[in-house]
């Protein structure tokens, strides 16, 4: 990004040559930067604006409740208040100490050992940080525990109150705002302002390029990675496609390989190569240097051309079309498949309809982060009440599809300040560029949702959660029943998802009738499952789960162990590759290649 010079004005009679030239360029890009900002800000008070009962992240009417629920039973309210007063009383002795030169006591209020806002040394240091830190720290709490307290409400609209209530918290840190933020502060004395100068224009920036609409600091930047050289790298092969999918087939990495092909199936809500990232935490370079001769899916990012598409659209001309053309590519019938996230809970009711037809070419199956049972789909849920449901179809209903800001937007706030406030105070206080992070390139490379296919997917599986009852939902004319799958099964979670939460996860052990081997990775819904064996990282648990096991059961007796869950599944997989044949390569079977991997699909923004 082009940066703007900045001078200080002159001190003294005494000016270098040239500094009064800097001040006057300084103040002219000032005026430029006041102009873009007005013309920006003109155009948003110009776009059209939402209806009040079509937008679709509004707190306000689960909070007017919740207010009048306080006011009529403020105990628990009274409750909160006296505790935040006891918690500043011992926070003024606490201060007073420090300032009469007495060591440091134990804290009042610490943060919890993952909140990083607070990380900088003088958050500790400084008699007037600490006491600041500590002030917002127990508020904070005193606000959360009130949203608890709220008496009467739905499970659902408690969790709301809850949720939205953290948002309102985490947005109003200390650590958010320049005057109380200490490294801003030393950037600012150490740049003279330069870096207040870029951050600003990397608000405009990012203001124009969310066109006023699903607005989010960057997080990377367009040129850190390139699709096929950076990322997205192993080669292959594009041999099939059709309007919804490509196909890719990787060119094999050993002479012989197992028999039975490996088909992965991707979410659609974001692209399919963060499975596929730099070589080195590659799941598809993992899998075919391990002999596997691997397909994967990559989805469309589809406009209102496709708004029709429906969720059996996705399952007959993806992993079902799939198999058809696997079959072509390298002769074999058999076919073991993964699935990830929204990819997993296709898979499963591709598998059920399959199983009702007599079709077994796929002959065991992996779940990465997948939800069947959306009974407690987690914080997700906030956003999938009656009200906002009807607030998205009347946005898809318009344009045809949803914009994959908004799904974005939504998955950035359960992690608001990893994935929203960080990237403020690094893009527009400190003036940096985004660190090249392949993991935020990708999450930033969102896509769109058909109409039909994401009504249906949330109304009937988040909303009523239909696809756990046999026969509640009907695809391609056949009643979906997860009980029929039979096959061998390897579920993953991780124990951190705010996505699919691990318990969620566990309970699809429950409706499938094959042997099911279970693993928790530990960390998040995508660094619990891209871990690769060489980065060291993390732990995980894995075991077979028997027959009416719950969750805290299975959890009590499977053992931690250091590392990547990779090479656990590896052994799992390997056992139902069919043996080994010698490798096959793209373009050597009935396909004829397209293009190179990873296509151009991919490359749709």
């Amino acid at each position: 990004m082009r940066s703007i010079p900045f001078a200080e004005p002159p001190m003294t009679s005494n000016e270098p040559p040239g500094a009064g030239a800097a001040c006057a360029d300084t103040a002219d890009r000032l005026a430029a930067l006041a102009a873009r900002s007005g013309r920006i800000a003109a155009a948003l008070l110009a776009s059209p604006r939402p209806a009040a009962d079509a937008e679709p992240l509004d707190p306000g009417a689960v909070f007017v409740e919740a207010a009048a629920r306080l006011l009529a039973d403020p105990s628990g309210l009274a409750c909160a208040q006296a505790r935040l007063w006891e918690g500043h009383r011992r926070l003024w002795l606490y201060s007073a100490r420090r300032l009469l030169g007495e060591a440091p006591p134990e804290p009042v209020a610490a943060p919890a050992s993952d909140d990083r806002r607070f990380r900088d040394s003088a958050w500790t240091e400084s008699p007037f940080l600490d006491h600041l830190k500590q002030s917002y720290l127990l508020a904070s709490a005193c606000v959360r525990e009130a949203a608890r307290a709220v008496p009467g409400l739905s499970a659902r609209d408690a969790e709301k109150v809850e949720f939205y209530a953290r948002q309102f918290v985490d947005a109003l840190a200390p650590v958010n705002f320049l005057a109380t933020n200490p490294e801003a502060l030393r950037e600012t004395v150490r740049t003279g302002g330069r870096n207040l100068l870029r951050g600003l224009e990397t608000l405009l920036d990012d203001l124009e390029r969310c066109e006023g609409s699903g607005f989010a600091p960057r997080m990377s930047d367009r040129a850190d990675f390139t699709l096929g050289e950076t990322i997205a790298a192993t080669p292959g092969k594009v041999v099939f496609q059709n309007d919804l999918m490509q196909l890719i087939q990787y060119a094999p990495r050993t002479k012989t390989v197992f028999r039975r092909p490996l088909l992965v199936v991707p979410p659609w809500i974001n692209k399919f190569y963060v499975l596929d990232l730099r070589p080195d935490n590659s799941f598809v370079r993992y899998a075919v240097s391990r002999g596997y001769t691997v397909f994967m899916l990559s989805w469309v990012n589809p406009d209102e051309c496709l708004s029709h598409k429906s969720f059996a659209d996705y399952m007959m001309e993806g992993p079902l079309a799939a198999l058809d053309a696997i079959a072509l590519a390298t002769g074999e019938r058999e076919v073991s498949v993964v699935g990830y996230c929204l990819g997993g809970t296709l898979t499963a009711a591709a598998l059920a309809c399959s199983a009702a037809r007599g079709d077994g070419r796929i002959v065991s199956a992996t779940f990465f982060a997948s939800l069947v049972d959306f009974a407690q789909p987690g914080e997700i849920g906030v956003f999938l009440d009656d009200a906002q449901l009807e607030a998205l179809d009347a946005m898809m209903a318009e344009k045809g599809y949803l914009d994959g800001r908004y799904m974005a937007a939504a998955f950035s706030l359960l992690r608001a300040n990893d994935l929203v406030w960080s990237f403020a105070i690094n893009n527009y206080l400190l003036g940096k560029e985004p660190p090249p992070f392949d993991l935020l390139y990708w999450n930033a490379d969102s896509t769109r949702m058909p109409a039909a296919m994401h009504g249906f997917y949330l109304r009937e599986m988040y909303g009523a959660n239909k696809l756990v009852r046999p026969g509640g939902i009907v695809l391609d004319d056949v009643p979906v029943d997860l009980r029929r799958i039979e096959i061998p099964t390897y579920v993953v979670a991780a124990r951190e998802d705010h996505i699919a939460p691990w318990r969620s996860c566990f309970a699809a052990c429950g409706l499938y009738r094959g042997r099911t081997r279970f693993a928790l990775g530990d960390s998040g819904h995508i660094a619990g499952i891209v871990n690769p064996p060489a980065a060291g990282k993390y732990g995980y648990r894995a075991a077979p789960v028997a027959a009416g096991q719950g969750a805290d059961s299975w959890l009590a007796a499977a053992a931690h162990r250091e590392g990547s869950w990779w090479p656990d599944w590896h052994g799992w997989q390997r056992r139902r590759g069919g043996g080994k044949v010698p490798a096959r390569h793209p373009g050597a079977g009935a396909l004829t290649p397209i293009e190179d991997a990873p296509g151009s699909y991919v490359a749709v923004r």
